[in-house]
């Protein structure tokens, strides 16, 4: 029986089905989830230890990664422990409340996750063509204020989707046919009109994505006539391997955000709904466990920290032996 607070249209709680059609695999399905959030938790918080304590990464590359490594940490904390709780034991039970602000954590960071992204590649552009003034040009206030300004952003632009979320009339059930509380997911369980939603929830991703797209485009754009106008192949080789990490997340990070954007406007009916679910946690799956496994790999300065440490505590294992 649906269970109504106060308003009488709003439900009390929401069950949370997981992935439909696929019950039966969920056990199974939880595998790579636990492991690749196990990989996303070890390798993010790996990446603040050494930027926090290590000197040579006390720069504003890193420090961007930094905020990348922060914002996907709370991007698949927020989500992945509810649903590896409804796979193992069975507790698809959240409250309204509770619902709504899983949503605000997960709409937040990934428009995080994009500003961040936009961010790094203006870090690029500045390392790549103006080598002089880097330091000068970003210097840690500059730094502070192009995050903090990037989290604003998208705390100001989801908290009125939050509050029009919650003043809808919900009368259609309350099971919610994913692994958390997507914005939409929730909204289809009103009967009141979603228009204003679907319509803010498209102008957010324009005024965050395609905004955040844009600048990496033009960044990249410029960096590459820089890249192409050095008469050394050595020197452009070096340049653009500078960018190939931050690429790599890009790709991460956008490709399965593009599927599941398409889907909810577009392909619901082509594409098996388990299809969609299994994506969009992927979507919050992925950036996360790649992104440290990405820079570790291609990422000198961090290499040779984690070299550093492993090797100070091999002396110390000898020297206690």
């Amino acid at each position: 029986m649906l269970l109504l607070n106060q308003t009488g249209l709003t439900p009390a709680s929401l069950i949370l089905n997981g992935i439909p059609g696929l019950e039966d695999m969920h056990i199974w399905i939880s595998f790579p989830f636990c492991s690749m959030y196990v990989v996303a938790m070890v390798g993010n918080c790996g990446l603040l230890y050494l930027i926090s304590f290590e000197d040579s990464l006390h720069r504003s590359m890193y420090y961007f990664l930094a905020m990348l490594s922060f914002t996907d940490l709370v991007m698949c904390t927020a989500t992945i422990p509810k649903a590896l709780c409804i796979f193992w034991f069975h507790l698809k039970e959240i409250s309204f409340d509770e619902c709504l602000v899983q949503m605000f954590f997960i709409h937040t960071f990934t428009g995080m996750e994009s500003g961040v992204l936009m961010l790094m590649a203006l870090d690029r552009y500045v390392a790549i063509c103006y080598p002089l003034r880097y330091s000068t040009i970003l210097t840690s206030p500059v730094i502070i204020r192009s995050g903090l300004a990037t989290f604003l952003r998208a705390v100001l632009l989801i908290i009125p989707l939050i509050f029009i979320t919650k003043q809808l009339p919900y009368c259609r059930g309350n099971i919610i046919h994913h692994t958390y509380c997507d914005q939409l997911s929730v909204a289809k369980l009103s009967c009141g009109n979603i228009k204003i939603n679907i319509i803010y929830g498209l102008t957010i991703a324009l005024l965050i994505g395609g905004f955040d797209i844009l600048c990496i485009t033009i960044s990249y754009t410029m960096i590459l006539r820089a890249v192409v106008s050095l008469s050394s192949a050595d020197a452009r080789q070096k340049a653009f391997s500078t960018c190939t990490a931050h690429i790599c997340a890009i790709v991460f990070s956008y490709s399965p955000a593009f599927f599941c954007f398409f889907f909810n406007r577009f392909g619901s009916n082509a594409i098996p709904p388990s299809c969609h679910i299994i994506v969009a946690n992927i979507y919050l799956l992925l950036p996360p466990t790649m992104n440290p496994i990405v820079y570790g790999v291609k990422t000198k300065q961090i290499q040779d920290c984690v070299v550093r440490i492993l090797s100070g505590f091999k002396d110390i294992k000898s020297h206690s032996i």
